[in-house]
């Protein structure tokens, strides 16, 4: 194996943030941060113009988000491993991460040894997720199909609708949160999103709504 350190680009769009992790992993033996970016379209400039092995990219950024560089720094250069790390822990950004060309998904708060260890295994060549990252990945492949629920509420995403069963099995919004390792600020969101979307003034209204199309059920 080379003893050449893994050569870094971070990519975040808050200075202090980034400039702290440039830090932290630049006083690490076998990493050398050599660059920086603000946002998706200046990370893709910066992959151009140095040689890296991995970029550590941010998800919500201005001018273009980090989807969308992955998945052009990923065409442009195969060989680069990218790391998404954001506050992002919904499926929808899990996946489209996924789709785009991220070898591995942590959340922002994963610890130095976890950031570390991502680096050193995407650089050679492997997958990570975080431990929670990893769970919903495995409930979601093995989750019974959703085609007969989608039909009756096309409007809302996977995520909604799986919030709205449980909604409608009576469970509150911490036990939802529990179920699908989700945070309580992501249910809430959702559950707003599901009342907007339904068109319900409130969360009786919605129960009413998905029992009566057969959600809710044992």
């Amino acid at each position: 194996m080379s003893s050449d350190p893994i050569r870094v680009v971070l990519v975040d769009d808050h200075p202090v943030y980034r400039e702290g992790l440039s830090m932290l992993l630049g006083s690490l033996d076998g990493v050398e941060v050599v660059a920086t970016a603000g946002d998706g379209a200046e990370a893709i400039e910066v992959a151009d113009a140095v040689e890296a092995d991995v970029v550590v990219m941010d998800v919500q950024m201005p001018r273009m988000d980090g989807i969308a560089a992955t998945r052009e720094v990923v065409a442009r250069h195969p060989h680069l491993g990218v790391v998404v790390l954001t506050m992002s822990e919904d499926d929808e950004t899990v996946f489209a991460a996924m789709r785009a060309g991220a070898r591995g998904y942590l959340v922002k708060g994963a610890s130095q040894h976890q950031i570390l260890a991502a680096i050193r295994a995407v650089a050679g060549g492997e997958l990570v997720f975080g431990a929670a990252i990893a769970r919903r990945v495995a409930q979601f492949f093995s989750a019974p199909p959703v085609a007969a629920v989608a039909e009756v509420f096309p409007q809302l995403t996977t995520r909604e609708r799986e919030i709205l069963d449980l909604l409608a099995a009576g469970r509150s919004n911490p036990q939802i949160a529990q179920t699908l390792f989700l945070s309580p600020k992501t249910v809430r969101n959702n559950v707003s999103n599901i009342f907007a979307k339904l068109q319900v003034a409130d969360r009786a209204e919605a129960i009413v709504r998905a029992r009566d199309a057969g959600l809710g059920r044992p």
